[in-house]
């Protein structure tokens, strides 16, 4: 049986910038992905070019979260910013783009470029990832963790679960994070789907599929009074309706549970219709899944378990979910950071500048494109 200072469970986004940053700290640490390779959603992100963040400050994030998530990653976003994030990619190799409504993108619009960015830094901060590995048991110890895969045993005096939601279960995630961290305590907000198009009566698209409104304005309505409003695009599929301005729309029926609701589409040009959704469509297709392990149950400035000490989270494992337009990813790389900086004070690792890049230990580093970095 090996033994570790940290284990991570989930090789996505929060996983990856997790193992990066505890390269970066020198902690010896072994992630885990049930899947053959890692970063299987990732490579999804913005239709593949990876939407990393918004170029916008730390505070209009924290807004445009909403609550009860803002408050929550104000600690995570403060700590490591839109702007930060855009730095650490730069100073690693991967410069950023801004396009339009404060996109972020690698400047080559690559999801593949992001994901190889982030094996090579686990690669240069010595950080073992193991693929193909199941978790099947988490146990507490006396002073760690136990962490039983179907091939191998691990123990660790620390444990981060970053093992995403339960949307798109294709890509890795199904919900095991969250089963494990009811085990050890934990609440588990019901799962919905969040950023998702809604189906709707046949009338409504009849004739119009295929047709797209660019800059609308939609209100969220309920009981007769507003309930959120949200801007960007209007698209009608075969299937309902969906686009960026819908899709946001959904956070908010998502996050307070709504049964009947209006959702009122101002178009720019003048005029607006009114559409009664008959639901959304499955949370196996949704963008991100609200719910998970309770929020209030882990401390905001460590990302520790109140529960079970030792313990954290990062990413969509907890109820955390954001708009489109790179909060997501945001929020799953400031949330591992944190967590990382938590355990490696723990261990007596000092704190880390946010932009250094880890130093290579197995040669000379490679840009994201593969070849050789100047130094």
């Amino acid at each position: 049986m090996s033994k570790t200072d940290l284990i991570i469970i989930g090789g996505g986004a929060a996983g990856l910038m997790a193992g990066a940053a505890a390269g970066e700290l020198g902690l010896k640490t072994l992630g885990l992905e049930r899947k053959h390779k890692p970063g299987r959603k990732l490579l999804m992100c913005g239709n593949a070019r990876c939407n990393l963040t918004t170029n916008i400050s730390e505070d209009r994030m924290i807004q445009m979260f909403g609550d009860p998530v803002g408050p929550f990653l104000s600690p995570a976003l403060k700590a490591f910013s839109p702007s930060a994030a855009q730095r650490w990619f730069a100073a690693n190799g991967l410069k950023t783009v801004v396009k339009a409504g404060n996109k972020v993108y690698p400047h080559t619009e690559r999801a593949s470029d992001v994901l190889n960015l982030f094996t090579d830094r686990l690669r240069d901060g010595g950080v073992s990832l193991a693929c193909s590995a199941v978790v099947l048991n988490v146990e507490p110890l006396k002073d760690g963790f136990r962490v039983t895969t179907d091939n191998f045993v691990v123990e660790g005096k620390y444990l981060l679960v970053a093992t995403g939601g339960v949307s798109y279960p294709k890509t890795g995630s199904v919900g095991d994070g969250q089963q494990w961290a009811e085990k050890l305590g934990h609440g588990i907000e019901p799962y919905r789907p969040g950023l998702i198009g809604f189906e709707v009566d046949p009338g409504v698209i009849k004739g119009r599929v295929g047709t797209v409104y660019e800059k609308v304005a939609v209100e969220v309505r309920a009981a007769g009074r507003l309930v959120g409003e949200t801007r960007g695009v209007y698209e009608i599929e075969k299937w309902g309706v969906g686009g960026t301005a819908l899709t946001d729309a959904s956070r908010f029926v998502a996050r307070r549970n709504l049964e009947n609701y209006v959702l009122k589409v101002n178009f720019a040009e003048g005029g607006s219709e009114e559409i009664r959704p008959r639901g959304t469509r499955s949370i196996k297709e949704a963008m991100v899944t609200v719910g998970g392990v309770a929020l209030d149950e882990i401390n905001p400035e460590t990302m520790e378990s109140r529960k079970r000490p030792g313990l954290y989270f990062a990413g969509e494992v907890m109820d955390v979910d954001g708009p489109t337009g790179g909060y997501n990813l945001q929020a799953a790389f400031a949330t591992a950071r944190l967590a990382v900086a938590a355990v490696g004070r723990r261990l007596g690792k000092k704190g880390y500048a946010e932009t250094r890049p880890a130093e290579p230990k197995h040669g000379p580093a490679r840009n994201a494109g593969g070849r050789r970095r100047r130094r």
